[in-house]
């Protein structure tokens, strides 16, 4: 099955684009996030290609006045991965590596035009390799860069323009994770007894902030490193360290983090980060742990859907409001004033934040 990729320089193997490798979790995603510098404004986007279940879907969301509104679509793919299109949901690579384009066709009253512009080279996370058992349960690398935004979001009627001043982040990421139905098949290998996550890029004046961990819910992590990224900095221009930690007491009640205390060792002492909450986004409202709009399920041919709720009045205790991303004010060594997000993914049993069962919350 040939493609419009296979016009281009890309193959890693001896078969067409279309197919990659044998596992069938493997997917192909891009997300991206903006907000104001006092935390306003947010919205994001994520768009992510299935092969070998032969589905696309795309999510986009933005927070007005309390309220998260929703635009979620999918299609079959027809092995056609070239294709960054689905629905109203369109994204254009204007320049690789710098500059992309986010287009929200109007549906249902939401419309979008943002054009994202990188502040330096992106980073290149450290492999995420993780089996359960003899089954590669996460084997994926991400690409993460800060940038500026401008263009404007339309909700029922209502524009708002987008300024410079707007910051962000948006990813890349591929290989395998789990997506689409969840494989019923038990098997013998021992299970970790949950999943623990954390991820808080932050911008600042001249400077970008990247920390993330990955670990199970008891145990050391499997996947940690900070980061500081200069404006301008090219492909090897930045410090980064794997020497770094995270205090997060989390709010009564839920999984969700009240603050952060980010500490990362350097050869001129700790540097320290402090994050203090802003407002909230659930990360469903992109598909990731939405029971009818989760990453790669099938909808037919095509399929769109626009949802809205409000952010105050969802159930903390509900598994699929676990997953947030939390815009914060960012303070670097305790004087330089800055924003990001904190997300935080908790799932099953941690016995670091005494969890034992699986909807446990914070006491």
């Amino acid at each position: 099955m040939l493609s419009k990729g296979d016009d281009y320089p890309l193959h890693q193997t001896a078969e067409p684009i279309a197919f990659s490798g044998t596992d069938r979790n493997f997917y192909d995603r891009y997300f991206f996030n903006g907000y104001n510098p006092d935390g306003s404004g947010f919205f994001a986007l994520a768009f992510g290609i299935y092969p070998h279940l032969d589905v696309a879907d795309a999510h986009f969301c933005a927070i007005r006045d309390g309220q998260q509104h929703c635009l979620h679509a999918s299609r079959e793919l027809g092995m056609e991965r070239m294709d960054l299109t689905v629905g109203p949901i369109r994204i254009e690579v204007i320049e690789p590596l710098r500059k992309l384009r986010i287009i929200v066709a109007e549906h249902n009253g939401i419309a979008a035009d943002i054009v994202f512009t990188g502040r330096a080279f992106p980073l290149e996370e450290p492999r995420f390799t993780r089996r359960i058992g003899p089954r590669a349960f996460m084997d994926y690398t991400r690409m993460t860069q800060n940038g500026r935004y401008e263009g404007w979001i339309e909700i029922d009627g209502r524009r708002e323009a987008i300024q410079r001043a707007c910051t962000g982040t948006r990813d890349r990421s591929w290989g395998v994770r789990p997506i689409g139905v969840a494989d019923a098949q038990p098997h013998t290998g021992a299970r970790p007894t949950g999943f623990f996550w954390q991820w808080t890029p932050m911008n600042f004046a001249r400077h970008s902030v990247f920390f993330h961990l990955n670990a199970d819910g008891d145990g050391p992590p499997w996947n940690l490193r900070a980061a500081v990224v200069p404006d301008g900095a090219g492909p090897h221009g930045w410090f980064e360290t794997s020497a770094a930690r995270m205090e997060a007491p989390l709010i009564q009640g839920t999984r969700w983090p009240a603050r952060g205390e980010l500490t990362i060792d350097t050869a001129d002492g700790p540097l320290s980060v402090t994050l203090e909450p802003l407002g909230r986004f659930y990360m469903r409202g992109l598909g990731y742990t939405s029971p009818k709009w989760n990453h790669g399920l099938h909808h037919g041919a095509l399929d769109v859907e626009r949802e809205d709720f409000a952010i105050a009045a969802q159930d903390p205790a509900r598994v699929d409001n676990f997953h947030v991303q939390i815009p914060c004010r960012a303070v670097l060594g305790g004087k330089e004033q800055g924003v990001g997000v904190f997300e935080q993914l908790v799932l099953g049993i941690n016995t670091r934040l005494d969890f034992k069962t699986p909807g446990d919350v914070a006491k």
